[in-house]
């Protein structure tokens, strides 16, 4: 298995316990689609699904949705959400820098916090692409680096060993400029957009407790140095804790996040 696989894989596992995440991110998805215009009728492709509540929101509105994900856990409760919202939803457990689809498939393609865990942003953006017809809309939900979920990034980047050489941290996906750039002279009539994820919590530490057991990097984190250095996972909870205390008010705590939206050429 090659470095990049390698690091795939690790995600796969760490990813597999956010289904709780979810009661955070529906109401996102619901901006997500609405600020891509999603249709009854339109094939709309969900990249990085997780536990499908772009998918389903889409599908309730009539469009004709696939969903694919990395990780079969999320997959089983994707299946379950469509299920008891009784929508129709064809379901693919795959990875974005090898979409199983052919060119042109789609009106729409989606993404809410995932495309930009793939470890090559011009692999993913360059699928994302190609299987979206001339005229479609992308549209992607992703965190700033200078905001909170960005900075936290940075902080947990920094007790983690570097991944491969190559693989850009995801935050990058929140900056215009690095967006711009990666979409390319692909797309036209790009819009770029602010929105709000309010995370109830009784303390920032309840928050970093509800981080360590959903969040892939996080879990997979906590539990490396659970096992080789409490001392320094001590250190980290602090860290963490004093950067959300700046975020963190009235029991809330604000994850300000970035929405793209561009036509395909």
């Amino acid at each position: 298995m090659d470095a990049f696989e390698s690091f795939k894989a690790a995600q796969k596992q760490g990813w597999m316990h956010f289904a709780p995440f979810e009661v955070h991110t529906t109401p996102c998805a619901a901006r997500l689609v609405k600020r891509a215009g999603v249709r009854s009728g339109q094939r709309v492709l969900d990249v990085a699904c997780g536990t499908g509540v772009v998918s389903v929101t889409a599908a309730r509105l009539g469009a004709h949705v696939t969903g694919l994900d990395l990780t079969p856990e999320l997959l089983d409760r994707a299946r379950e959400n469509g299920r008891i919202a009784r929508v129709e939803i064809d379901w693919h457990e795959g990875d974005v820098e090898k979409l199983p689809f052919g060119d042109a498939e789609f009106d729409v393609v989606l993404s809410e916090f995932g495309h930009i865990f793939a470890p090559r942003p011009e692999v993913a953006i360059g699928e994302m692409l190609r299987v979206l017809k001339p005229g479609g809309t992308i549209a992607f939900s992703t965190w700033p680096p200078e905001l909170f979920v960005g900075r936290m990034f940075a902080v947990t980047a920094s007790y983690l060993p570097p991944p491969p050489p190559g693989v850009a941290p995801p935050p990058q996906w929140g900056d215009p400029n690095i967006v711009r750039q990666r979409l390319g002279s692909a797309v036209k009539d790009i819009l770029f957009d602010r929105a709000t994820m309010l995370i109830p919590a009784l303390s920032t530490s309840h928050q970093r407790m509800a981080a360590e057991k959903s969040a892939g990097a996080m879990v997979r984190l906590v539990a490396s140095l659970e096992q080789s250095d409490p001392a320094r996972l001590e250190q980290l909870r602090r860290e963490y804790e004093a950067l959300a205390s700046e975020y963190f008010e009235d029991n809330l705590l604000r994850q300000d996040y970035l929405i793209t939206r561009a036509t395909k050429i």
